[in-house]
């Protein structure tokens, strides 16, 4: 668990595609739940969807970032790099479709980084990514 764990929720407005997408195919260990929402361990911090009525247009915006149009808002976890490697193959295996295929950005620079952007059944955006020196999470 991490030593200070966030909370985040998220507006979802297909409640079973988004337990099997977060429960099954990104294999996290789910928590409590109800008709309306339900709890998941993102590697140590809790992830709760919540139902929400789909808005009439989901429209995706991004922001260029070398060279990628990065989804925003977006969120994820900064994992070691064994486990990236392992989740963006286990994410190619279940054909998960990426937003940005799994590769190292910044290469060479302070900050340089393996990512991944791909989107959940109701269009959240996530990014995993990882550094092989985590003291540059913050360097610039």
């Amino acid at each position: 668990m991490s030593l200070y764990p966030f909370h985040l929720a998220i507006p979802v407005y297909d409640l079973d595609a988004c337990r099997h997408f977060y429960g099954t195919v990104l294999g996290l260990e789910r928590g409590r739940t109800s008709d309306h929402w339900t709890d998941y361990n993102l590697y140590g911090h809790q992830l709760v969807i919540h139902f929400k009525e789909r808005e009439k247009t989901i429209e995706l915006k991004t922001n260029e970032v070398d060279g990628k149009d990065v989804p925003v808002p977006h969120f994820g976890v900064v994992l070691p790099m064994p486990e990236w490697e392992a989740l963006a193959d286990k994410l190619k295996r279940a054909n998960v479709s990426f937003i940005i295929e799994p590769y190292v950005r910044f290469k060479g620079e302070v900050g340089e980084q393996a990512t991944l952007f791909f989107l959940d059944p109701c269009g959240n955006a996530l990014e995993f990514k990882s550094f092989n020196d985590m003291n540059s999470l913050f360097a610039y």
